[in-house]
């Protein structure tokens, strides 16, 4: 009898962790459980002054294309909570989210993965991402720029970085990070470079997820970190 109670919990739990799979939900990394009051962490560090090129504060939509390593001084000041959103069912789609949880491993960031299943899933998995309320949200996939282009407009108050790809026409919470061979922004609109799934290396994954994010934290968003000069 004694033991039948834990067995019963083992169960229970099994299933609920089961459950948490299923909406394509992870559990955080790190020990903090998004539960408390939280404030949303700045940049520690500068941009060097090469970041932006060409100079001058960008405007929104503008594309600017920094110079390598510019944003290497940039740390968020605090813990950092971020969602990856990812449908991880492709190979370009999986390196990007892998350069998202390595970056993750090396910062001090507490990560939750929202999976879409399939392609009735992206809008709810978009969604999903939305009301676990991070202080960033991080895009990895194709197929989700156009569910992004739905929700986004009307969650101003939520940070999104698309790594890999960009929203034609994005509002000031979304930023960008690509390069050629990744500029897909949408069904039925024209990219500005040809797509090249060989061009989706660790290191140009790495590094777009790095700026990307230095530029969200220096406030620099609503725009696209066009990243050619960044180690491929």
């Amino acid at each position: 009898m004694p033991h039948r109670p834990r067995t019963l919990l083992a169960t229970v739990a099994g299933a609920l962790v089961a459950c948490g799979l299923a909406v394509g939900v992870a559990v955080a990394r790190g020990g903090d459980d998004w539960s408390g009051p939280h404030v949303a962490p700045t940049a520690s560090g500068v941009l060097a002054a090469d970041f932006v090129r060409p100079t001058g504060t960008p405007s929104p939509e503008a594309t600017i294309t920094p110079a390598p390593g510019s944003w290497d001084a940039v740390r968020p000041s605090g813990p950092l909570r971020v969602v990856l959103l990812t449908t991880d069912d492709d190979g370009p789609t999986a390196a990007v989210a892998a350069a998202v949880r390595d970056w993750a491993g090396d910062e001090d960031v507490s990560l939750r993965t929202v999976v879409s299943r399939d392609a009735a899933d992206r809008l709810p998995a978009a969604l999903r991402a939305i009301d676990l309320h991070p202080d960033l949200v991080i895009s990895a996939g194709e197929a989700l720029v156009d569910p992004l282009a739905q929700v986004t407009p009307s969650h101003l108050d939520q940070e999104f970085l698309v790594v890999g790809a960009e929203l034609a026409e994005p509002t000031a919470n979304v930023t960008a990070a690509d390069w050629s061979g990744a500029s897909f922004r949408g069904e039925g609109l024209g990219a500005s470079s040809a797509y090249d799934a060989s061009s989706f290396t660790p290191e140009r994954c790495g590094a777009a997820v790095r700026a990307g994010v230095a530029s969200v934290l220096s406030g620099l968003t609503g725009i696209v970190v066009w990243l050619d000069d960044a180690p491929a």
